[in-house]
């Protein structure tokens, strides 16, 4: 993804919600704060993500959470940093019969441990982060769990160095 995008929110949520994986499936980023430390994702139920028994396809529940974490993280961080998905896992807990939602979020103080590890030596660093599927009604449809690998790029010197 071209980094200048990430100098323009409204342009990178725009993005995203034409990129074909996306629009293939219904899925929607309905907010993107201006600063990436929040986004919000929304797949309603359409006759092309549906499974045989009519509800949502876990795929498309799985591709609704898959970037996020790293995209919001790369963002964040700003230049100097890969960050990587590493690790994931998805739980299905009930059917989605309707439009689903996630929400994804990285605070000041996660972003400040990450930046304070890697400063103090670590060659990486492996955050975990899990968001919870629901419904219309809060309901839980899935859980994703996710573990990033970020350390300082080796084109790029961090900062300070």
């Amino acid at each position: 993804m071209p980094s200048r995008l990430y100098k323009h929110p409204r342009l990178f949520k725009t993005f995203l919600n034409v990129y074909p994986p996306y629009w293939g499936t219904g899925i929607r980023v309905t907010a993107l704060a201006a600063d990436f430390s929040r986004m919000d994702v929304r797949m309603d139920l359409r006759w092309y993500n549906r499974n045989a028994f009519g509800t949502q396809f876990g795929g498309s529940l799985y591709s609704m959470c898959d970037p996020h974490w790293v995209l919001l993280l790369v963002g964040r961080l700003g230049p100097g940093y890969e960050v990587w998905d590493k690790a994931a896992s998805v739980e299905f807990l009930k059917p989605g019969r309707g439009a689903v939602f996630a929400s994804f979020e990285w605070s000041q103080g996660q972003v400040d441990d990450i930046r304070s590890a890697l400063a103090d030596g670590a060659r990486s660093v492996h955050p975990e982060r899990t968001v919870d599927i629901t419904d219309s009604g809060g309901r839980r449809i899935a859980r994703v769990h996710k573990t990033l690998y970020v350390r300082h790029r080796r084109d790029k010197p961090p900062p300070g160095y």
